[in-house]
């Protein structure tokens, strides 16, 4: 069974973007080292370590592989946070449907502990806010961060 796109069939979705302060592209099974390396190493919103510490990097694999996959059929993108030179990644965004009633689609973002001092969370946030009201939804939510929009 084939999953319901969450964006109609003439809305053109990034595949990335630039910023001064991070490169946005779709995330792909090409990035599990770092992606692995950065999970590991990735911190809540509230400032709090959050690393996936029980997965693996074979598993790490498959998560991957689901989320590109999930970009290819446009039923959830994952976007990798990436350095503006492309060598690291910073985080990670994910922009998925919503079991909510009435609301089109959730926004999640983390970034490395590493990051947080520097203010890309932040930074990462007020982007994607005016970055998604380009994007075909009405009401979006923000898991773990505001009241939606």
């Amino acid at each position: 069974m084939r999953p319901r796109p969450l964006v109609p069939d003439d809305f053109e979705v990034p595949e990335g973007l630039e910023h001064e302060r991070f490169r946005l592209r779709m995330l792909t099974v090409n990035d599990v080292v770092k992606d692995f390396e950065a999970i590991n190493a990735r911190v809540a919103p509230d400032g709090r370590d959050d690393p996936w510490n029980a997965t693996t990097l074979e598993q790490n694999l498959v998560d991957l592989g689901w989320h590109q996959k999930e970009f290819q059929l446009r039923s959830s993108f994952d976007y990798a946070v990436m350095s503006p030179d492309g060598s690291r990644l910073l985080g990670c965004v994910y922009v998925d449907p919503s079991s909510a009633e009435g609301v089109d689609a959730e926004v999640v973002w983390w970034v490395r502990a590493s990051e947080l001092e520097s203010g890309l969370d932040e930074v990462l946030g007020g982007f994607l806010r005016t970055w998604i009201e380009g994007w075909p939804f009405t009401k979006v939510l923000w898991p773990g961060r505001t009241d939606p929009w």
